[in-house]
């Protein structure tokens, strides 16, 4: 092994760390055929030595990242989806950040339908904390209806519902605003589910006319214009780290 060569470290956490993927995307692409080590199809699980083993995604070698970290967030608006690239020509959410300068990626998702705060970052191991099942890190939506919700709806909204066959974790949901023709609501979850605050609605016989993400964890979109990014603060990195730790 030469003087520059790193510990051995699964190909899944070198992509991670290299600020390719996050480890969950990175196990997909493996799964994909895409990823190659020394030439050869790298299998899950497979080590990796840095600065021994040449690593290629999709023909494209990958180095270790050095020098610190990248974490901003975005107010994505409607209509982009949440993808840094895309073969059918949609609107994704890397033409907004196309000037950072770093090679980041989105820590979960938003729909393309939905807007607001999106976290990106080159820091895997955050990101992976941020969206594993069991992180507990809560997300604050603002969601417009059309109706007002009785209170039979807003229990079983707030107790849970029975989604792909099991219940959703139970959520805070209070009314901020009642207009003719619409209600806002505030919700705010601790896991992740696939489109799971709309499928809630749905199930609990509510339709959304609009959904925005305004807050996770311990960082809040603010005044931020939509479609447009910042950088966060030190202060904010340092609690969503902690906020993912506990």
């Amino acid at each position: 092994m030469s003087a520059a060569a790193g510990k051995p470290e699964r190909v899944q956490k070198y992509l991670s760390s290299a600020g390719i993927v996050s480890r969950r995307k990175a196990e997909e692409l493996v799964a994909a055929g895409k990823v190659y080590i020394n030439g050869k199809p790298a299998a899950i699980g497979q080590t990796v030595v840095p600065g021994k083993d040449t690593v290629t995604v999709e023909g494209r070698k990958v180095a270790p990242q050095e020098g610190a970290r990248t974490y901003l967030m975005l107010n994505k608006p409607r209509g982009f989806i949440t993808t840094m690239s895309d073969d059918r020509g949609r609107k994704c959410v890397a033409s907004l950040i196309s000037d950072v300068g770093k090679r980041v990626y989105p820590v979960g998702r938003l729909d393309r339908d939905s807007e607001g705060l999106l976290l990106f970052t080159d820091d895997g191991e955050l990101a992976d904390a941020l969206t594993r099942p069991s992180s507990g890190v809560s997300k604050k939506y603002l969601v417009t209806v059309k109706t007002v919700p009785t209170e039979e709806q807003m229990t079983a909204l707030s107790e849970g519902v029975m989604l792909d066959g099991r219940m959703t974790l139970p959520a805070s949901v209070n009314i901020v605003l009642t207009e003719p023709g619409r209600t806002v609501l505030e919700i705010i979850l601790r896991e992740g589910r696939n489109r799971q605050i709309r499928r809630m609605l749905e199930n609990a016989g509510i339709e959304t006319a609009r959904l925005k993400r305004v807050a996770e964890g311990p960082v809040s979109l603010g005044n931020l214009p939509c479609g447009k990014y910042r950088m966060l603060t030190r202060q904010e990195i340092s609690a969503l780290k902690a906020a993912a730790k506990r």
